[in-house]
């Protein structure tokens, strides 16, 4: 019916389908490579203004040698990184998950005191 389509056009469009955890990891670990390569191209082309880029960045040689092949992050950014995201900060936001959860707690405190009191 008529009636149902202008209704749907109001709406608009549905929300687009959010990656899951998995799909946000692989994508990250396919599209990061693909742009770095594509950044470094740009860089090596003769449109690009080594000059005008140089001016204006803080490390002129890291951005030279990112450009020649090396590595877009240091070992130190590396290491920064896995301390704060890596396996650590993991176990450290399952310890927050279950601190929020109060129901479960309360239940643990009631069954923990029956137990040590028996």
């Amino acid at each position: 019916p008529p009636g149902r389509r202008v209704q749907s056009s109001k709406l608009g469009p549905a929300p687009p389908r959010l990656l899951t955890e998995e799909e946000y990891r692989l994508q990250g670990e396919l599209e990061t490579p693909r742009a770095l390569a594509e950044l470094r191209s740009f860089c090596q082309s003769p449109e690009f203004s080594a000059w005008t880029m140089v001016s204006r960045i803080q490390s002129p040689k890291r951005f030279a040698d990112f450009v020649g092949g090396a590595s877009h992050v240091t070992p130190i950014e590396v290491s920064a990184h896995e301390r704060e995201f890596g396996l650590e900060s993991l176990s450290i936001d399952e310890q927050l998950f279950e601190e929020d959860d109060d129901d479960d707690e309360e239940e643990e405190e009631e069954n923990g005191n029956d137990s040590f009191a028996g």
